[in-house]
């Protein structure tokens, strides 16, 4: 992926950066118009057949803007990290699974200090 010609950075998150890895990925989000459906999810309705074809356009659109966060975020995981939220279904739920492992284990060390 390039933009405007410079290439794409997408920052790698290791055991002790979380917090700045995740300023960095929402800033890198957001520059790709794609934080919002991670910070408030895809909402699927129940039955997409009832749908107006201007209701199925915009699913259709917030799908791919899910897709498009969903692969950024996997970018800067290393495989190990890759493995425990490749399960995810939505960026949301990645986003979710990263948080939860990665601020639960800084409030295990805090708790032990």
């Amino acid at each position: 992926m390039a933009n405007n010609g410079v290439p794409l950075q997408v920052p790698m998150l290791t055991k002790s950066n979380y917090d700045n890895w995740s300023l960095r990925m929402v800033a890198l989000l957001g520059a790709h118009d794609v934080w919002e459906i991670v910070e408030k999810g895809l909402v699927i309705p129940e039955n997409e057949g009832t749908l107006s074809q201007t209701q199925k356009d915009s699913l259709r659109d917030s799908r791919k803007r899910d897709k498009k966060a969903l692969c950024l975020i996997y970018q800067g995981l290393d495989e190990d990290t890759f493995e425990k939220v490749s399960g995810a279904t939505t960026a949301k739920e990645a986003w979710e699974k990263l948080r939860t492992s990665y601020k639960g284990a800084d409030q295990v060390k805090k708790v032990r200090l």
